[in-house]
């Protein structure tokens, strides 16, 4: 199997392993859903703000769209410094963008498989938040309330499970999470903190 790993792209490589940690098949490849710059921004409707990484998701009759934009330099970094290798100074940043935008795509087809929608909070909480540049008010509240909801539920983790012996119920917690909606997250969140 490891030569079948070399011939995935990183992206890819990120999908199997987000897949595999939460235990779902989304079976689809994060290849065919990969745009360019040029094809994101005739897509999005403002230029304004161009962050790094972007999932586009588009619903029209009953049928769900998607698009993940990662940028090519972030991609072409992570070709020459593998994460597989380690993650150091050269790396970590363009590993983070790739992660969340991967983790991103991957539970918006998890969460469609099940006939499920998602809200802009709801992936942000699930994700790795940054606050990026140009934000609006609005994107501002839900990424600060993303990050302050998910640092409150990782102190909980931290606090309950980072041991060795507790490896697998950390596990499990996490793959329940993640099959939660947003409201069952935020109780969850509320219930152990």
């Amino acid at each position: 199997m490891p030569g079948r790993a070399a011939q995935l792209s990183v992206l890819a490589r990120i999908q199997l392993g987000l897949e595999a940690l939460y235990r779902v098949d989304t079976q689809l490849s994060i290849d065919a859903f990969l745009i360019d710059a040029a094809t994101r921004d005739a897509t999005t409707r403002s230029a304004a703000r161009a962050p790094r990484e972007e999932l586009l998701i588009r619903e029209a009759e009953g049928e769900l769209g998607l698009a993940l934009f990662v940028d090519a330099a972030a991609i072409a970094t992570l070709e020459r410094h593998d994460p597989a290798h380690g993650l150091s100074d050269r790396n970590f940043t363009d590993f983070c963008l790739a992660v969340e935008g991967v983790s991103h795509f991957v539970y918006v087809a998890v969460c469609a498989t099940a006939d499920r929608s998602v809200s802009p909070l709801e992936l942000e909480l699930q994700a790795e938040v940054r606050f990026a540049d140009g934000l609006d008010g609005g994107e501002r509240a839900r990424y600060e309330t993303a990050n302050s909801e998910a640092g409150r539920y990782a102190h909980v983790l931290e606090r309950r499970f980072v041991t060795p012996a507790r490896t697998l119920d950390l596990l499990a917690e996490l793959r329940g999470f993640y099959r939660m909606d947003l409201s069952a997250k935020l109780g969850r969140i509320a219930a152990v903190s």
